[in-house]
């Protein structure tokens, strides 16, 4: 088979190096054209050598062609990879830190929060011009895959307004399924689930073996198991009162609803750090990415000694990509949850906003059947983060303060920690330490400043609950573990 594969953000060595294996496991694709690009030559380099190698060790005849202009990476391309993130560190460490200023404690803060709708307006921003080019270079009804995030957001603008076909593609649902068949005692191929919901906010509505309802014996089974009972406080403390097991870690699900995180004092009840940033350290994810990047750095030489992956089903993850790519092109049929345009698909939620759903994919292409309706509660905890992702979304397409300023109120844990004037200065403060990545703010931008200088609402600052950032000395500790670490880092660079 011969067709283009491009990938945007690939400087990105976790999720880059592993969708290309994952595709290299098919074996039909090993003619196809695959682009690398990203505007970090160093980066670019790097990744560009290590998959290279694997590519030349196992026999692959393709030659990546790496590049920093995006249009060349595009031309003639059948299908687009986004796992890019922009402002890399720099930026990610001014969404979690400014906002710890006003009381917002965030685990990540890359999906909702005062960080994920931050990052929403600067990956908006640039997503959109990768759409015109997209639409200008591309094969045409050419195909974008996205794992950038917040991933609903950059999917639904991609789609609304960038006016190219896109699928938001996560690894959550597959995390939780596993956890959920070890609790319960199965293999993960032998336990059927069903999730809808938000992407990070997803929901294993139909559990069953063998035909068995599962669900019922979800709460006992963990509550029973020593490490999740301590572990997965606030997923169970959730499922408790909702009824069904959300998708997402800990940690990331604390910082989605207003009761976990808002008090400080209290956050240790839901928590413990020394069980990983998943569990919902303070900017724990931004210490992974950090320690991750900085550990690739120093020991990319080994990387390079080291064998090569191996390109084979059996070595193949579980992320959707590849096998939306196989389907496709080979007819094989494959199941997955994906994010999509809702279009009525979840009948209780928004008919304009992405869900998070079950979807087929074969040679007629990829289709979405009809969920109906979420359970009433978890529709009403979905309910409120779509609304605060399409004010978002049309924030940052327009360029418009007062709708940032909504979404940030309706924030659940922004809203439940800040009052409204202190939400206006948080946005302002955001706006100017962020201005070179929004250029659609830029006339806002001046107007903040002066907004700055006049304000009076005081700083009301929490530490967090935060570890240290290991220095690579450190690291080499556990060369096995800080290596795990920085293959599994995603889309920080």
């Amino acid at each position: 088979m011969s067709f283009k594969v491009a990938f945007i953000g690939a400087g990105s060595v976790g999720f880059t190096r592993r969708l290309l294996s994952d595709l290299m496991a098919v074996p039909e694709f090993r003619g196809i054209e695959v682009s690398f690009m990203d505007i970090n030559p160093h980066n670019l380099d790097m990744v560009t050598r290590l998959c290279q190698r694997d590519l030349d060790e196992n026999g692959v005849p393709i030659q990546i062609h790496a590049t920093l202009d995006r249009r060349e990476a595009f031309a003639g391309a059948r299908y687009i990879i986004c796992c890019f993130r922009i402002g890399m560190l720099e930026a990610f460490e001014l969404d979690v830190d400014i906002p710890l200023k006003y009381g917002i404690d965030q685990c990540v803060g890359d999906t909702l929060c005062a960080g994920g709708i931050m990052y929403g307006q600067r990956g908006i921003a640039e997503l959109l011009d990768v759409c015109k080019d997209i639409r200008e270079v591309a094969e045409p009804g050419a195909m974008m895959l996205n794992y950038a995030n917040p991933n609903a957001m950059m999917t639904w603008a991609a789609n609304k307004y960038g006016k190219v076909k896109t699928i938001g593609l996560c690894h959550g649902v597959q995390g939780g399924h596993g956890q959920i068949a070890k609790a319960l005692g199965l293999k993960q191929d032998e336990v059927d689930i069903i999730c809808a919901g938000l992407n990070h906010q997803t929901w294993y509505v139909s559990v069953k073996h063998n035909g068995e309802d599962l669900l019922p014996k979800i709460l006992p089974a963990y509550e029973a198991d020593e490490q999740l009972s301590h572990a997965e406080k606030v997923r169970i403390d959730v499922l408790r009162n909702f009824g069904y097991y959300s998708t997402e870690s800990n940690g990331h699900l604390s910082e989605y609803l207003a009761w976990y995180r808002k008090r400080p004092e209290a956050l240790r009840d839901w928590i413990d750090p020394q069980c990983g940033w998943s569990n919902g350290e303070t900017g724990g994810y931004l210490r992974v990415c950090r320690e991750g990047r900085n550990w690739f750095e120093h020991d990319f030489p080994n990387w390079m000694q080291a064998p090569a992956q191996k390109y084979a089903r059996e070595n193949r993850s579980r992320e959707h990509g590849s096998y939306i790519v196989e389907g496709l092109e080979t007819g094989r049929r494959y199941r997955g949850h994906f994010n999509v345009m809702n279009d009525g698909c979840v009948t209780n939620l928004p008919a304009e906003c992405v869900v998070e759903v079950p979807g087929y994919v074969d040679g007629n292409g990829v289709s979405i059947p009809v969920v109906g309706e979420l359970p009433l509660g978890c529709a009403a905890v979905c309910s409120q983060s779509a609304w605060v992702q399409r004010l978002a979304v049309e924030a940052a397409v327009a360029g418009d303060v007062r709708l940032l300023r909504q979404a940030m109120l309706m924030d659940p844990l922004t809203g439940a920690v800040c009052t409204p004037p202190e939400i206006h200065r948080l946005v302002d403060e955001m706006l100017v330490a962020q201005a070179r990545w929004l250029p659609q703010y830029a006339a806002e931008v001046e107007r903040a400043k002066l907004r700055l200088e006049d304000s009076r609402v005081p700083y009301r600052p929490t530490a967090g609950v935060r570890l240290k950032t290991k220095s690579v000395e450190e690291m080499r500790a556990d060369r096995a573990k800080a290596a795990q670490n920085a293959a599994a880092a995603d889309k920080a660079g």
